[in-house]
């Protein structure tokens, strides 16, 4: 089976995870992408992950992408929380610091 490794980012030491699959799942399209997704549905609505944490799992760029998923999964639990508004919140302040970072002193 190939395996499925989430990005880098965030995540101070990647890990890679193997599973065992029958036959007849390991011969789908792509089981390593559909583990992952049903280990991060699940884990998002469990609780055990967050939308922050789930995002770069699935290798996502925005919240966009991620509720797009969410919503084609029929996840609705955890809807955009207040958590989740002050992490993207923080993370735009940081993108607008550090283009003004670029702009002050170009490279």
């Amino acid at each position: 089976m190939r395996s499925a490794s989430a990005p880098e980012r965030d995540y101070p030491e990647p890990m890679e995870i193997t599973v065992d699959l029958p036959e007849d799942i390991a011969q789908r399209p792509d089981p390593a992408r559909e583990a992952l997704e049903a280990l991060v549905i699940e884990g998002y609505r469990s609780g055990a992950l967050t939308a922050y944490q789930t995002q770069p799992l699935l290798g996502f760029e925005t919240r966009y992408e991620l509720d797009g998923f969410l919503k084609a999964h029929d996840v609705w639990e955890h809807a955009y929380s207040l958590e989740d508004f002050e992490q993207d919140r923080r993370t735009l302040e940081a993108l607008r610091e550090r283009k003004r970072a670029e702009t002050e002193h170009p490279a």
